[in-house]
Order: structure tokens, then C-alpha cells, then sequence
């Protein structure tokens, strides 16, 4: 099983984005693993492209990002201090008044930033709390401020300015850097990049970044093919009954890999196709642990391998069937594929 990342393609999309806000630094998020392909590989290619400000979740993600860009470049933690994780020489984003006296009080000489929620109630300092800490907070000259945007795929929601207005309010005063878009604010306009903008998924090749260039291609190998012929069932449960002599190839890739027990056909109406090339192969049946069935009925000769990903069926096209998103699809991506980088 090879999972190929075009990492020409993933420098292309990082510039893409930065281009919407020139006025604006523009960093790169590399959490969960970048978002399942390697984070070391992919923020030493962003790195590569310009990047010098890198986001984390957690502070255990911080090691391999660190050695891929030196230390140079500056990493922020999203889930800030909390105890027991050391950001290290990392920029812990303070989320809470306990967060930012624990930080405080063990790294009173660090680099530290702040979040504040805007409306969203995930993370980040509340408009009381933040009112209260803000004078002193300020004094100690926080690195960064951000807040993060609920609706930001949805351009037309009220929820967007909402947070616009209350980012703006809250940060009244404020000389650090001040952060708010994502890849989905950064599209919004100029009126929401501030400072820093936060390019994630859009450097990946998901929405809400429709001009992406494609960065993944998953291929997956043939192990057999059989004849299979009118009433014979394939796969568990005997979900997919054959009304017509077919071709099936059987495929080495499961569940276990990330490829949802839902893209499993419905009856005998397929959900999902692999492709070889640009002719689409249904998926038959069940998608098992390690195992998926397909039609090739149309294949003059059966290649060494299907693909799942590819510019022609993007992650977002796999994750629509069954009703998430792409960010789901990429990070489901195991560990049993090849990485290969282009």
C-alpha cells in the first residue's frame, strides 16, 4: 500500500494561500501528524516554501517538527500548558487563567501566547477572564494572541462576524501578533487576517481551499482476481449478490486502515469505486478489517493497483459519501502504508 505525497503541490497550496493576505505572516498548521502524512517530511517542505511559524495540538508533537525546521523557526502549541506536558522551547497558546499562572510560574522567562474565545466555547480565555488578566498579561508581552473561527467554510454564516466584532473587541490594545484565520478565514477576506494567518487543511488539498493542487495519491495493491458468476455473493454478510458474470479483484486494504466501514456498498448499489487510471471500479460488499472487493469487469488487464486518492477522487470526495469531512479521511490514514514523497 503506497500513500504518495506530492510535496510540490503541498509548497504550491502554502503559497497559494499566503498570496490571499500579503499583508499578513503567513504560518502553517502540521498538527496530527500533519494531518496524517508525516509532519517532520511536511513542515520541512513547508519550511522549504517559507513557512517559519508552525502550529501543534499537543505538546508531544512538538519533537519531530522541531528537528525537520532547527531552530529558527517558531512552533505554537494549540492546547497551550497543560500539566504534566512541558511545551519545551515550544510557544505554548494559554487557554485558561490556570494554564497561563502554571506557564507563568514555571517559564516565567519563555515565550508564551494566548487564545481567546471568541464564541466558539472550545478553547481560549472568556471575555471575563481575559478582562481581568489582560493588563497583566499584556505586561509580560505575550508573543501571539488568536482566537479561531466557528463557521469559517460557511463565507455567508453571521457567526463569522460575530467573532470578527469580539476578536476585535478583545484585543483592543493589543501590540503582540493577533491571529483569527484558518484556511477557511483566510478566504474570507482581508478583514479577518490580522497579523498571522493559519493555513491547515487547504495546504493539504482539502476544502474550503478549492483551488488546491491535489497532494495525495493512495494506491492499493491486487492480491487476487476471480470470476464471479450470476447469484454468487461476495464478502461478508452476502451484502452484494452478482446479477451478471463479474470480474472481482480483491484489494489489500481494510478498515484498519482507514478506509470507513461505511464507503461499504449498500446492497448491491455501490457507495465508493477505486480507479485505475480514470475508469472507476466499484467497490462490491463489505469494507473488512484489511480486505475490499471491487468490479475491474471493465478492465481489459487488471493493473498491480487501485487507487483510492487521487486528483480525480479526492479526499473530499471519499469523506462526502459518507457525510464527514476530508480532515477525517486524512487523518484516519495508518500506519501500514508506504510514504513515499514526491
Amino acid at each position: 500500500m503506497v500513500l504518495q505525497i506530492d510535496l510540490s503541490a503541498l509548497k504550491a497550496n502554502y503559497r497559494a494561500l499566503a498570496s490571499h493576505a500579503p499583508g499578513s505572516r503567513a504560518a502553517a498548521v502540521v498538527k496530527a501528524n500533519g494531518y496524517g502524512l508525516g509532519s517532520g517530511e511536511i513542515a520541512a517542505a513547508l519550511f522549504e516554501a517559507g513557512a517559519r511559524d508552525f502550529f501543534v495540538a499537543l505538546a508531544s508533537e512538538v519533537a519531530p517538527v522541531r528537528q525537520a525546521v532547527g531552530a529558527e523557526a517558531r512552533i505554537f502549541v494549540l492546547s497551550g500548558h497543560m500539566e504534566g506536558a512541558d511545551p519545551g522551547d515550544a510557544i505554548p497558546l494559554l487557554n485558561s487563567p490556570g494554564q497561563y499562572f502554571r506557564d507563568r510560574a514555571m517559564r516565567p522567562d519563555r515565550p508564551f501566547g494566548i487564545q481567546l474565545d471568541t464564541g466558539m466555547n472550545r478553547l481560549g480565555m472568556e471575555s471575563g477572564e481575559w478582562a481581568g488578566l489582560k493588563q497583566e498579561i499584556l505586561a509580560q508581552n505575550p508573543v501571539l494572541v488568536m482566537s479561531h473561527l466557528a463557521c469559517a467554510d460557511e463565507p455567508g454564516h453571521p457567526m463569522n462576524a460575530n467573532q470578527l466584532v469580539a476578536f476585535r473587541e478583545m484585543t483592543q490594545g493589543v501590540t503582540a501578533m493577533r491571529s483569527l484565520a484558518a484556511t477557511g478565514g483566510v478566504l474570507l477576506g482581508a478583514e479577518y487576517h490580522f497579523d498571522l494567518i493559519r493555513p491547515g487543511i487547504g495546504l493539504y488539498g482539502g476544502q474550503p481551499f478549492s483551488d488546491a493542487q491535489p497532494v495525495v495519491t493512495l494506491s492499493l495493491p491486487v492480491i487476487q482476481t476471480r470470476d464471479v458468476l450470476p447469484g454468487e455473493t461476495v464478502g461478508y454478510g452476502n451484502t452484494w449478490t452478482a446479477q451478471q458474470p463479474t470480474r472481482v479483484a480483491t484489494v489489500a486494504a481494510g478498515y484498519a486502515d482507514g478506509i470507513h466501514r461505511a464507503l461499504s456498498s449498500d446492497g448491491d448499489v455501490p457507495r465508493l469505486n477505486l480507479l485505475a487510471g480514470k475508469i472507476r471500479c466499484p467497490v462490491l460488499g463489505r469494507v473488512s478489517m484489511d480486505l475490499i472487493t471491487v468490479d475491474v469487469s471493465a478492465l481489459e488487464e487488471i493493473p498491480a493497483a487501485l487507487d483510492l486518492l487521487s486528483p480525480l477522487q479526492t479526499v473530499d470526495a471519499v469523506a462526502g459519501i459518507i457525510g464527514t469531512i476530508g480532515y477525517e479521511v486524512l487523518t484516519s490514514l495508518g500506519n501500514r502504508y508506504k510514504r513515499e514523497y514526491l
